[in-house]
Formats: structure tokens, sequence, C-alpha cells
């Protein structure tokens, strides 16, 4: 079913938005899911979370992309969920040398407090990754948005486990070099 019947499915609060999506992007939303959280069982209950927020949001939000829209949602779902659930313990996986990778070249927490700061923060990424040569844009956005391994990237694109790390160390480079020129940093 196309997005847009979708999308439409959801304006009329249609029962069958629910189960189309599902069947058009439940394993993509639960791929995400489980690289960030680590778990099947995490992964499904975060995602079932994502239909939920969808149904809420689909009115009055009318998404371009669902794909992309859903991905969002059930991400951000799934980083919330990691931080409660490692609120007092801090174990291994991926996702903590994720975030102390992109620490080096972003701005500390205090540094953009303001709504208006971090919205400047994000556009200033987006348009850097925009940037990008496709390969190296494709290999930053596997890292960080979804999580991916350094391995699992390598595979994907044919690179070995090192070539993707110095690719991302490269591209993080110049992020923060750009951020520190725009005054972001």
């Amino acid at each position: 079913m196309e997005d847009r019947t979708i999308v439409d499915l959801y304006w009329q609060r249609s029962e069958r938005a629910v189960p189309e999506t599902v069947a058009k992007y439940g394993p993509y939303c639960r791929a995400i899911a489980e690289r960030i959280l680590g778990s099947r069982e995490d992964a499904d209950e975060c995602v079932n979370d994502t239909w939920l927020a969808a149904w809420n949001a689909i009115p009055p939000g009318r998404p371009v992309l669902l794909r992309p829209y859903l991905a969002k949602i059930a991400r951000n779902l799934a980083f919330d969920r990691y931080r409660r659930e490692t609120a007092a313990k801090r174990g291994g996986g991926e996702l903590p040398l994720v975030l102390d990778e992109l620490a080096e070249c972003l701005a500390d927490a205090s540094d953009t407090e303001k709504a208006v700061e971090a919205e400047e923060l994000g556009r200033a990424v987006r348009a850097f990754i925009r940037g990008l040569p496709e390969r190296e844009g494709n290999v930053f956005l596997r890292r960080y948005f979804f999580n991916e391994s350094a391995e699992a990237i390598a595979d994907r694109y044919g690179m070995t486990a090192g070539n993707v790390r110095a690719v991302l160390s490269r591209t993080r480079g110049n992020l923060k070099a750009r951020l520190t020129e725009e005054g972001l940093l």
C-alpha cells in the first residue's frame, strides 16, 4: 500500500491504518529499535509504542515521507527507553560507543540550553550531512542515526571496518570544524 494511502487511513481514523503500517514498516522500525536497545522484546514494545505515537500524531500532522517519520519516532522512543534503563547502570553495547564518538564534535548540553540554539545546531548538522558525498553520508547516518556497528556498515558497503572507522573519524572532524566555523561549537 502506498504511504499516502496509509496516511489517509490515519486521517480517516480507520482501523486499517495501524495494521497496514505494521505490515509495511514493522520489520524496519523493529530493526532500528533493536540496534539501540539490544533486546528483541524491548524493541517490540518500543515498536508498538511507535504505532500509538503515529496514531496520536496523525492528524494533526501529515508526514510527507512516512518511512523516515516512523523511523524517527521509533528511534526516539528507543533512545528514551535506553536512557531510562541505563540511568543507574552504564553497560556495554553499541550505543555508548556511538554517543562517545559524537561527543567530541558536538557542543556540551550546557552550551545549547536554549531551544533556538539546539534547532540551529540540528539544522547545521543536517546541512552538513546533505553536503557529504553519498557513501560518506550513508556511513555517517548508518552509524549515528541507525546505530549500526562499523562491521555491519563495512559489510553493507563493501569496506573494511577500519576503513569505516577512518571515514567516520574524518567526517566527525569535518563536522566539528564546520560547527566551530559557524560558531555553534
